[in-house]
Formats: C-alpha cells, structure tokens, sequence
C-alpha cells in the first residue's frame, strides 16, 4: 500500500496559480489510478480531478475544466494537479487519493489510501 504526501499548497490571489504535488511511497504507484478531491469549511469533500494509472485518460470536475490539469510521473511516483485561474471558491483543504483501478474514477468510495491534505487558499 503506497502512503501519500501533499505539497505546495499556499496563499495566491485570484487568478493566479498553483501547483500541487502529491509523493507517494512504495514501489506500486504506477498500478493505482491517482484523484484529487478538496474540501471547504462546512462543506463536503469534492471530486477535482483523476487520472489513470498510465496517465492515458483524465477526469475532472466541470468547475474545475480548463482551469486545473492532472498529470503523473510514474518515475518519480508523483501526481501533480497544475491550478490557473484561480477563483476565491476554490479555497479548500485539498487531498490526493489512490485507488486500485485501471481508470480514473470521481467516486471518492474507491479510494483506498489518502494523503494529509495542503491547504490552498485564493483570496478576492
């Protein structure tokens, strides 16, 4: 089971942008399709985006399409989610995920292992 760890989260002004690493631990991180998902105060834990274990095929959250790109490297067992554009609602904890399955998947349920989560933050 691979372990996950978040980073580059911060503060940025709207528009702008960021960039999230999610490391992950192990020699397996090529046979887990990768996820992340965020979660603002008070609220429920949201899809963002996916990606295949090959990195062949992406999914992402309609609030999210054309502003934010997922991608892996499986040398470095590393997901990054690349965010421009960034809007004051995107303000969340955001969370990489792992999930044993070819395909990407929006269902947070098929997740098996989560990292800690980085905070980011878009101010007005």
């Amino acid at each position: 089971q691979v372990q996950l760890v978040e980073s580059g989260g911060g503060l940025v002004q709207a528009g702008g942008s960021l960039r999230l690493s999610c490391a992950a631990s192990g020699r397996t991180f090529s046979t887990y399709a990768m996820g992340w998902f965020r979660q603002a105060p008070g609220k429920e834990r949201d899809f963002v985006a996916a990606i295949s274990r090959s990195g062949g095929s992406t999914s992402y959250a309609d609030s999210v399409k054309g502003r934010f790109t997922i991608s892996r490297d499986n040398a470095k067992n590393t997901v990054y989610l690349q965010m421009n554009s960034l809007k004051p609602e995107d303000t969340a904890v955001y969370y990489c995920a792992a999930a044993r399955r070819v395909l990407p998947s929006t269902n947070g349920n098929e997740y098996d292992t989560w990292g800690q989560g980085t905070q980011v933050t878009v101010s007005s």
